[in-house]
């Protein structure tokens, strides 16, 4: 491990009311609102935090609001020091 091969990491995001709010919906809608809002959340930090096309996210964890990243490893310990902040 070079720091500069994407490898895959997993994300875990701290505690979000909105996300608790969503998940308690247990209707169909409901389950497709949630999925919408994580994923457009998840995008949005990744998009904020690390340069456009320098990663990729692979998948949107619903059942612990978290996702899955290619990302190198120097760009992990970047983003994980940008959000402990």
């Amino acid at each position: 491990m070079d720091g500069t091969r994407p490898e895959l990491h997993f994300v875990f995001m701290n505690y979000d009311p909105e996300y608790e709010r969503l998940r308690s919906n247990k209707t169909k809608r409901g389950a497709h609102e949630l999925d919408l809002y994580l994923s457009r959340k998840h995008d949005e930090v990744l998009a904020k935090n690390l340069q456009p096309g320098t990663y990729r996210k692979t998948l949107s964890l619903v059942i612990v609001d978290g996702f899955a990243v290619e990302i190198t490893d120097d760009q992990a310990c970047l983003f994980i020091r940008i959000l402990i902040r």
